[in-house]
């Protein structure tokens, strides 16, 4: 049999001050990781473009894909962001440190996918671009690449909305 001091330390054990915090803390690592890899993928890509339009300037509209591609990793974060802000509470006997450890989890996840997935497309980007100058039936091709390097950070998202959830 559990006394009653017991059940009353577990209680306020799970409803620690400090579970807002860390599910604050998801929503920043949501944003920030995601945004990061958003711009360093925009970058990368970037360059590539800048590179290769000097010599073929009629393919600068073809090769702008990448970006959009990195541009959509950071709304990744942005829904995960806005999703999981809107679930976090004071503490309280509704918001316990689960709920706090999990959108944590969730946020980390999606932001860190999101910087993944925002490497993979610049990289691939990069050198798709360059390709695609030099030889303009590598266009399917760089797009398939893409896609793959772009669901990564969709699978982050997905996973991140499963774990905020609570």
């Amino acid at each position: 049999m559990v006394s009653e001091d017991v059940t009353a330390g577990i209680m306020q054990a799970e409803q620690a001050m400090y579970g807002p915090f860390f599910g604050s803390l998801g929503v920043t690592a949501a944003m920030a990781f995601a945004a990061a890899g958003s711009a360093y993928g925009t970058a990368k890509a970037g360059t590539g473009i800048a590179s290769m339009a000097v010599a073929r300037p009629d393919l600068v509209m073809k090769a702008i894909i990448p970006v959009v591609m990195a541009g959509i990793v950071a709304i990744y974060g942005l829904v995960v962001a806005v999703i999981v802000s809107g679930k976090v509470e004071p503490a309280g006997p509704n918001y316990t440190i689960n709920n706090g450890f999990s959108q944590f989890a969730g946020g980390l996840v999606c932001g860190i996918c999101g910087l993944g997935a925002g490497y993979a497309i610049g990289i691939a980007g990069d050198a798709g671009v360059r390709a695609l100058s030099q030889q303009p039936r590598m266009f399917v091709g760089m797009i398939l690449i893409l896609i793959f390097a772009e669901v990564l950070g969709l699978y982050g998202m997905i996973v991140a909305l499963i774990l905020g959830a609570t």
